[in-house]
């Protein structure tokens, strides 16, 4: 058995761009500095909790649950303005899929967003598990969350792989002691990855068929 846990933003599906705009709505109605794209792809990663208390200024980081409620209350109406998923990944989900890979999403990301994401964009495909931030486990790249989908896989002989953009997703991986694959196209890069300790670095959504699919055949149903 296969198992492919992805990560959900700069992994799966580009969702910065409104990322970025709930927040700097809520920045913009408390009268702070907005922040551009570059800044956000620096921000992300740890939560939305997080994103909003790094947006603020330093003086104003007491007003995070503030700006956290004004993100809360855009980005559930705007969640999918912008977001789309990265060029190649449904036809990567897909053959996965057709190969008999189980699959699940382990994000940081407030997990309504993430199963509504998921629903929009990627219907078709049998996640065992979407799974994100949540007041009841803590976040990546604690293990909770693997342990999680863990639990409801088969007990079975089963190689698992954490699939990610960013050094959280690789450090989770590592500390589950799974095998690890990091994707350049996120929000963080390659060098992020690098220094991380990646098993695997990917340019593109077909170096993830190959790797799991070209070392682990004897593994697939």
């Amino acid at each position: 058995m296969i198992t492919a846990i992805f990560d959900l933003d700069g992994t799966l599906a580009d969702t910065i761009q409104d990322l970025a705009d709930a927040v700097n709505n809520g920045l913009k109605l408390m009268g702070c500095p907005e922040h551009n794209l570059e800044e956000y792809r620096q921000f992300v990663g740890n939560g939305a909790v997080m994103l909003c208390k790094r947006a603020l200024p330093d003086d104003r980081k007491q007003d995070t649950p503030l700006l956290h409620s004004l993100f809360s209350d855009y980005y559930n109406k705007h969640y999918l303005d912008s977001t789309k998923l990265y060029d190649g990944i449904s036809d990567m989900l897909h053959t996965l899929k057709s190969a008999g890979v189980t699959m699940a999403i382990a994000t940081n990301k407030p997990e309504g967003a993430a199963i509504m994401i998921a629903d929009a964009l990627m219907s078709d495909i049998p996640f065992v598990k979407v799974l994100g931030g949540s007041p009841d486990r803590p976040k990546k790249p604690d293990t909770a969350i693997i342990a999680e989908i863990a639990a409801a896989l088969p007990d079975t002989e089963n190689h698992v792989y954490m699939i990610g953009d960013s050094n959280v997703d690789i450090m989770t991986g590592q500390n589950c002691g799974i095998e690890t694959i990091g994707c350049e196209w996120g929000f963080r890069g390659r060098k992020e990855l690098e220094d991380a300790g990646a098993d695997h670095i990917v340019s593109s959504p077909d170096e993830i068929v190959k790797i799991i699919l070209g070392e682990r055949k004897e593994m697939i149903p």
